[in-house]
């Protein structure tokens, strides 16, 4: 089986007046996250994780901030793209692992809307597919509640069709 392993890492500062999205999954808090997509930085750490897999360059290459047809997109729309991207390229996600990293909101009751959003859009069953979040316990940006990280890693393998070849 041939198999390769991604990461990704990414940040989004708050932002006032945005919705605060993360995993696909609104969430209820005072501030948003600021980008020019929804500034989904769970589901831009896991598209930069499955390219950086197989290869295929990270998530501002294949939607630059720079172009309007971006501008407040679903990153659930990105991350299925990605997932069309690897197959186009003969790959097809097995697994995926992200840690998100916030002071606050406490994200627990989310993970497993964030979980299903995930492994829908990618095709994986649920149990392939794990969401953590985690404090920075008051140290850093981060822990002052600047915004939000999220780290993913993501195991990919070659399609059957393409391992027949």
């Amino acid at each position: 089986m041939d198999l390769r392993v991604g990461i990704g890492i990414d940040f989004h500062r708050f932002a006032q007046g945005r919705p605060l999205v993360l995993g696909g999954v609104e969430i209820p808090h005072e501030r948003g996250l600021l980008g020019h997509s929804d500034a989904d930085a769970v589901l831009h750490a896991l598209c930069d994780a499955l390219l950086g897999a197989a290869a295929l360059g990270d998530i501002g290459q294949h939607f630059p901030p720079t172009d309007p047809q971006y501008q407040g997109i679903s990153s659930l729309v990105l991350l299925g793209r990605v997932r069309e991207i690897l197959a186009q390229h003969g790959y097809v996600p097995v697994q995926v692992d992200v840690a998100v990293v916030a002071e606050q909101p406490r994200l627990a009751p989310y993970v497993g809307a964030m979980r299903r959003n995930i492994a829908q859009t990618l095709a994986i069953p649920e149990g392939a597919v794990s969401v953590k979040a985690t404090t920075p316990e008051g140290m850093g940006a981060l822990g002052r509640g600047e915004g939000i990280g999220a780290w993913a890693v993501a195991l990919i393998r070659r399609a059957a069709e393409d391992r027949a070849r």
